[in-house]
């Protein structure tokens, strides 16, 4: 069952140029020039009830865009929206129960207060009932392993800390659809891999429909097989990772161990060196070229093991945005 679907969603932002100095605004009291910034073109998806999607690009590309207006915090310009059955615009109460929104630079906390009360506060405006609110909250607190940090102010927590606290507060109603935009942005290795295992196996338990977006892509390599990618406004690819790695990778990576480790600059006549290390190399190679160096190497270097891999989901990513 389709939970989000969206067809030619546009999104236009109007502003005014301002001509330089103390003449240039005084000139803008009476005439000023309105400029229109398309952040969203055209855009068309759809996502099944359940779903971890990727929704990734660089910044400016719309994905922060996309997120707000499916979730009802911006208007369209044009095109068609529709998530759970309602258009998330007219922010209707039944649609606001059953989603939530995540933004890692936003927080919904109150800093001078606990985390916990900001939970009581939303058990009330969601109508959780207290049963289910403690079950959820004890659930909750524990799987993300800040069972004594919901009394501490929240000014006080680091960021992977609050970060963890938002998550929880989002997650209190049981949202069937969460939309995380950039949840694990500035924080430490450990942090980000604790809220990526949160987040797989709380999708996996509940059912829930949830669209990423993130700057590292380990989180969307370990969390989503389906990734979008929105690019100037205009998405560029709906897939799964195999399939975006194949469309936009010329290259393989032919990792080799050696018995005898050959210069660098011997080992750069087959491809670009990226990694080089103990008796251990990395070559990138052409996807065309990949056999015939395999056969240079066997054939003229004294090798241990050596093995064929697909370019990172990274490098491919950097490379098409």
């Amino acid at each position: 069952m389709e939970t989000i679907q969206v067809n030619n969603l546009t999104k236009k932002y109007s502003y005014y140029e301002k001509e330089q100095g103390l003449s240039g605004s005084f000139k803008n009291l009476f005439h000023r020039k309105k400029l229109f910034n398309e952040a969203v073109k055209q855009v068309s998806f759809s996502i099944q009830e359940g779903e971890l999607v990727g929704f990734i690009g660089s910044n400016g590309a719309g994905k922060t865009t996309v997120l707000k207006t499916l979730s009802g915090i911006l208007y369209p310009t044009s095109g068609e929206v529709n998530v759970l059955g309602y258009q998330p615009w007219k922010r209707k109460n039944e649609f606001l129960k059953q989603i939530s929104i995540v933004m890692g630079q936003k927080n919904q906390l109150w800093w001078d207060l606990p985390a916990q009360d900001t939970f009581y506060l939303n058990q009330r405006l969601y109508s959780i009932p207290n049963k289910d609110f403690m079950n959820r909250l004890d659930y909750l607190v524990e799987k993300l392993e800040v069972e004594e940090k919901v009394n501490i102010q929240v000014r006080k927590l680091s960021l992977g800390e609050r970060m963890k606290m938002e998550l929880i507060a989002a997650l209190l109603h049981n949202p069937r659809v969460l939309l995380l935009d950039e949840p694990t942005i500035g924080l430490d290795v450990k942090s980000q891999k604790t809220i990526r295992k949160f987040i797989k196996e709380y999708n996996q338990q509940n059912g829930n429909t949830i669209i990423l977006t993130s700057h590292y892509m380990k989180d969307v390599q370990e969390l989503c097989n389906r990734i979008i990618v929105i690019d100037k406004g205009n998405i560029i690819f709906d897939g799964n990772q195999e399939d975006l790695i194949k469309k936009f990778s010329d290259d393989k990576i032919v990792n080799v161990s050696f018995n005898e480790l050959p210069t660098k600059e011997e080992l750069s006549t087959y491809g670009e060196v990226v990694d080089l290390s103990d008796m251990k190399a990395s070559i990138k190679v052409s996807k065309s070229s990949v056999t015939s160096v395999v056969n240079v190497l066997l054939t003229s270097c004294d090798i241990h093991d050596i093995s064929i891999e697909e370019t990172s989901l990274e490098d491919v990513v950097e490379k098409i945005i």
